[in-house]
């Protein structure tokens, strides 16, 4: 799985931090239904590689599983034990992304400044988590995008939602990791998809140019 064609398909990187295992299939599954193909369980939510194993069972290639929070190589490997494919990071460790590239896996590092941008791009990221994203402003991201090889794909996490979208899109965002504006613990399978589907309305709204 290609991360660039998943996000061709939906921008939205689904963060569930705080999902517990016997209500994430569930939620996956509103997601799904609203359009979204990635979704990420970070490691300090409870019981997070039951999480990303029910979900990579539930979906298989429908769509892409995976865990976020992720600082060790160890941690990567139980991802992947778990069935996850998709590594992301807060930071830019070389170690845990060659490692990842390694097993096939899909890494998304962050990065707040462009030496660590450039740093994990060397070790094979497949993309940048441009985070946090309440202090990499569009007007950063526009500069990265200026100097950043032809193809980075370029996402922001941190303070994402409906109201900052488009002036990401407008910077050039390949892509957005969504968190609270989407999921916090305690919300239904059923308001979890209908935020998702606001979230999606608005990217298509921006693609279109409105």
């Amino acid at each position: 799985m290609d991360l660039q064609s998943v996000l061709a398909d939906c921008k939205i990187v689904a963060i569930l931090r705080g999902v517990t295992s016997d209500t994430v299939v569930p939620i996956g599954e509103a997601l799904f239904e609203a359009g979204i193909r990635i979704i990420e369980v970070p490691l300090n939510s409870p019981d997070p590689l039951t999480s990303i194993t029910k979900l990579a069972e539930t979906f298989e290639d429908r769509a892409l599983i995976g865990a976020g929070t992720v600082l060790t190589t160890d941690q990567m490997r139980d991802v992947r034990d778990a069935g996850g494919a998709l590594i992301v990071m807060p930071h830019a460790d070389a170690d845990v992304i060659e490692e990842a590239k390694s097993e096939d896996l899909i890494c998304l590092p962050g990065a707040a400044t462009p030496t660590e941008a450039f740093r994990a791009l060397s070790a094979g990221a497949d993309g940048l988590k441009m985070f946090p994203g309440e202090s990499l402003t569009p007007a950063v991201l526009k500069a990265w995008r200026a100097v950043m090889p032809d193809g980075t794909l370029l996402l922001p996490v941190g303070g994402v939602d409906a109201k900052t979208i488009p002036a990401y899109a407008a910077a050039g965002a390949d892509g957005y990791g969504i968190g609270s504006a989407l999921f916090k613990p305690g919300l239904s399978a059923t308001e979890i998809g209908e935020k998702a589907r606001e979230l999606t309305a608005v990217i298509r709204a921006t693609e279109r140019g409105g």
